[in-house]
């Protein structure tokens, strides 16, 4: 059946609002219902269609029935999947809750900007506790008891709303360009003070040595996002800009408040006053920032290794020598600084109650996928358009605007499932820097004590969740218009506002769940 996929914002705002107070009773005549819609669940559909919402799916058209890989995952299961994702310039967190405002549900999703514990507590998520082993046994085997508690921890009744996404390795890592750093003479920096001198050479002795002195040492995007290097010497515990919870004076607190933070932010404000920080940090969209990099102007950044293949290849036709390594973190006198690792509890995938008739083939999909029979599939795809035979061996094609996506729904990383991509999708020389960089940054992390926390602890402070005020005082200070005795107001008002009951309930979800 043919679903719409696009609503006008102001009607889908106004249908957000409008049935915000019949959710519940919606849901409760679901509830009431059961019996009939258990039925039809448990029998699941030969030739059956799966509609499945992801928002962030990279380069590609949306596939047709005909795609072969779209037949192949039939043949094999039984169930045609459709793919569904945000329209091009509109914004997937609003979106998705315009989509759930229309109650035009896919069959499964992958939840983003914490709207799973919006479906949960308006009773619009299906419980997979019973479903899950017997329909996806190798979700339910292959995930780890502790990941499933996390999960259980974030919802009222302690049951199972959604598969979590689980990464057993640290995802992210402070990066460098060794190049530069051989152009400049200079040795991997140890200490912060080694740090600040590499970047003064970075901005003064033209590394990328095009004669135009227009490197940026280091940089990040817009609200201060995607630079955690620079607050990970301190021992702040950030995601992709975003202050999270770990242990600061023996208790679990909001690291934007930590003294911690202050001296980062102090030492951040500094690069920027030097020219050593890309004054156009807070200005920087996205694909401005990547290219910034791709175009070999920086020098020190923070990102995905695994993500490096189409990056490096950009920086390699300007600068033949590029070279990317990780940067083990200097040291900071009086903090232990460390790379945030989040490993268990983020929602991966979740079913719509009002989907329930059709859970048992999401979850036939959803298992097909965490088949350990199926790797081969799900790493390599269709040969001829995810990979091509080169000598025997199986290469995996780059991604284009005009090529159909490939629907991949795994999330479970570790070692091993890492260094099988790592060796898949890089050429030797580029498996060897990658797999380089992955173990300076393993060395650095660790997993902060707010891994898994559920987004139910900012409800009724969409403010606090959303970080604006913390994100408002990181701005004003760093760039200079404002002083950074400000950052104690700026701790005073987030308390003020809210941050003492979250963090209260930060507590209470601490001594449950860990």
């Amino acid at each position: 059946m043919k679903r719409k996929y696009y609503f006008l914002l102001a009607a889908g705002l106004f249908l957000f609002f409008l049935i915000g107070c019949s959710s519940n009773e919606n849901a409760s005549e679901t509830q009431d219902d059961t019996e009939g819609d258990q039925e039809t669940a448990e029998s699941g559909e030969e030739g059956a269609t799966v509609t499945v919402f992801k928002s962030h799916m990279g380069k590609g058209t949306i596939p047709e029935s005909d795609d072969p890989h779209v037949q192949y995952v039939k043949d094999k299961t039984g169930v045609e999947y459709q793919l569904m994702t945000t329209p091009p310039g509109s914004e997937p967190a609003e979106y998705i809750n315009l989509m759930i405002a229309s109650e035009d549900f896919p069959d499964i999703l992958r939840p983003i900007g914490g709207v799973e514990q919006t479906l949960i507590n308006q009773g619009g998520a299906l419980a997979l506790d019973d479903l899950l082993p017997e329909y996806a046994p190798n979700v339910w085997e292959r995930i780890p008891e502790e990941a499933w508690n996390i999960v259980r921890s974030a919802s009222p009744d302690g049951k199972i709303y959604y598969v979590p996404k689980v990464y057993l390795i640290p995802e992210r890592a402070a990066l460098l360009r060794q190049d530069w750093l051989d152009a400049v003479g200079i040795e991997m920096p140890e200490t912060i003070e080694d740090y600040k001198e590499m970047l003064i050479a970075f901005r003064d002795q033209d590394p990328n040595g095009n004669g135009q002195q227009d490197e940026l040492p280091t940089s990040g995007r817009e609200f201060g996002r995607w630079m955690d290097h620079l607050f990970a010497m301190f021992g702040v515990a950030m995601w992709e800009g975003y202050p999270e919870w770990d242990i600061y004076n023996g208790e679990i607190n909001y690291a934007g408040t930590s003294e911690n933070m202050k001296e980062a932010i102090k030492f951040i404000r500094d690069l920027y006053a030097e020219g050593l920080l890309d004054n156009e940090t807070f200005l920087n969209k996205g694909d401005v920032w990547t290219a910034k990099i791709n175009n070999n102007l920086v020098g020190s950044w923070y990102h995905l290794p695994a993500n490096l293949k189409e990056r490096y290849a950009a920086m390699k036709e300007g600068a033949p020598d590029a070279y990317v390594v990780g940067m083990p973190l200097p040291e900071v006198e009086g903090f232990d600084g460390f790379i945030t690792q989040k490993s268990m509890g983020e929602p991966e995938w979740m079913i719509p109650a009002a989907s329930e008739d059709n859970a048992i083939n999401s979850l036939k999909l959803l298992d097909f996928f965490y088949d350990p029979a199926n790797a081969d599939f799900v790493q390599y795809g269709i040969e001829g358009v995810q990979h091509e035979v080169v000598d025997g061996e199986k290469v995996l094609l780059p991604s284009s605007d005009d090529k159909p996506l490939a629907l991949g729904m795994l999330n479970l990383t570790t070692d091993e499932s890492m260094n099988i991509r790592i060796e898949n999708s890089f050429s030797e020389e580029e498996q060897e820097m990658v797999k380089d960089i992955f173990e300076v940054s393993k060395a650095d992390a660790r997993r902060i004590a707010g891994d898994g926390l559920p987004s139910t602890v900012y409800e009724g402070y969409p403010d606090i969740q959303s970080h604006k005020l913390f994100q408002e005082y990181l701005t004003k200070i760093v760039i200079g218009e404002w002083p950074i005795e400000k950052f104690d107001e700026f701790v005073d008002r987030w308390y003020q506002s809210g941050g003492e009951e979250v963090t209260q309930r930060v507590q209470e979800w601490y001594d449950t769940a860990k």
